[in-house]
């Protein structure tokens, strides 16, 4: 079976705890986090995760929780499966 991978994003104001949390609640749900990077920008925090997501049909209640998560503490968090997030993103 091919590897299915998305983007984790994470963008706010920074705090501690943010990396724990996000990676606690991945682990949780079994996503292996395949490559990692965060930036502190002044005062605002910003990450992005390349993640596997084989074992997910779709990632809408991946999407809920890391949102209600995010919404707890002031961050915006995405997902998005790689095709999508690059074709997004392609100049």
């Amino acid at each position: 079976m091919n590897q299915k991978r998305a983007i984790v994003s994470v963008i706010g104001k920074d705090q501690v705890g943010i990396i724990a949390k996000v990676t606690t609640l991945l682990a949780e749900q079994n996503v292996n986090i395949l490559d990692i990077s965060q930036t502190i920008l002044q005062d605002f925090f910003t990450m992005m995760m390349l993640v596997d997501v084989t074992n997910f049909d779709n990632l809408e209640s991946l999407q809920q929780q890391l949102s209600e998560l995010g919404k707890s503490l002031g961050l915006t968090i995405n997902i998005q499966r790689e095709e999508i997030f690059q074709a997004m993103h392609r100049v």
